[in-house]
C-alpha cells in the first residue's frame, strides 16, 4: 500500500515516520520524502491511527490525488536543495521535474500553481533563500561560495534575489540577532 505523507521534508522527518510506523507495528518496505510502502494494506483503523500520530507530529495523510503530486513536486525541489549540487546542475528545473514525474510540465506546473497559490519557480527560489540564509547563519562559507553552491550565476545575482525576498542584503542578514527563518512546511 501506498500513502503519500505532507510535510516530510529531511531524513529526520523519514526517521520519525518510520518510528511512527514501528510504534504502530506497521511493516514498510520503503520510506522517502512524502512517501511510505507497507508491506501489507491497512485496515481503516490502523490507517486513522497512523493519520492521528502523523499530525501530533506535523504530518498529514494525503488523500487527494492532486495534493500528492503538488507534494511530489516540494519534496524533489527540496531534494535538490538540500540534498544535490545545484552549481554542476545542467538541467532545468521543468525538465527535472518532468523526467523525475513522468508527466508533461505544463500540467505540473498548472497543478501546482491551483493548489499552492505560487509558481513552481517562486517556490523553488523561496527555498533556496531560505537554505541561504541556513548557510548565512552558519557561517562556515563566504557569500561567493554560498551563491556557487546554490546554482546563483554571480553573488550580484544571489544578492538581488536575496534583498528582494528578505528585505536585507546578505551581509545585513547575517548581523541580525534574529534570523527569521521560517520552518520549510511553513513556505
Amino acid at each position: 500500500m501506498e500513502l503519500a505523507i505532507k510535510n516530510m521534508v529531511c531524513n529526520r522527518c523519514i526517521k520519525v515516520v518510520k518510528q511512527l510506523l514501528e510504534e504502530q507495528h506497521v511493516e514498510y518496505a520503503a520510506v522517502q520524502l512524502g512517501k511510505v510502502w507497507t508491506k501489507e494494506t491497512l485496515s481503516p483503523l490502523q490507517l486513522q491511527q497512523c493519520k492521528q500520530l502523523l499530525q501530533r507530529e506535523g504530518f498529514d495523510l494525503i488523500e487527494e490525488q492532486k495534493l500528492q503530486l503538488t507534494e511530489q513536486v516540494k519534496n524533489l525541489l527540496l531534494d535538490l536543495i538540500y540534498q544535490q549540487s545545484l552549481e554542476e546542475r545542467t538541467e532545468n528545473i521543468s525538465s527535472y521535474l518532468s523526467h523525475k514525474l513522468h508527466r508533461d510540465y505544463t500540467g505540473i506546473s498548472q497543478l501546482f500553481s491551483s493548489v499552492e497559490n505560487i509558481t513552481i519557480e517562486q517556490f523553488f527560489i523561496l527555498q533556496k533563500i531560505e537554505r541561504v540564509k541556513e548557510l548565512l547563519v552558519y557561517e562556515e562559507l563566504n557569500l561567493s561560495e554560498i551563491a556557487f553552491k546554490m546554482g546563483y550565476s554571480s553573488v550580484a545575482h544571489l544578492s538581488s534575489q536575496f534583498k528582494k525576498i528578505t528585505g536585507f542584503t546578505p551581509s545585513q542578514f547575517r548581523e541580525l540577532k534574529d534570523h527569521h527563518r521560517k520552518p520549510i512546511d511553513q513556505l
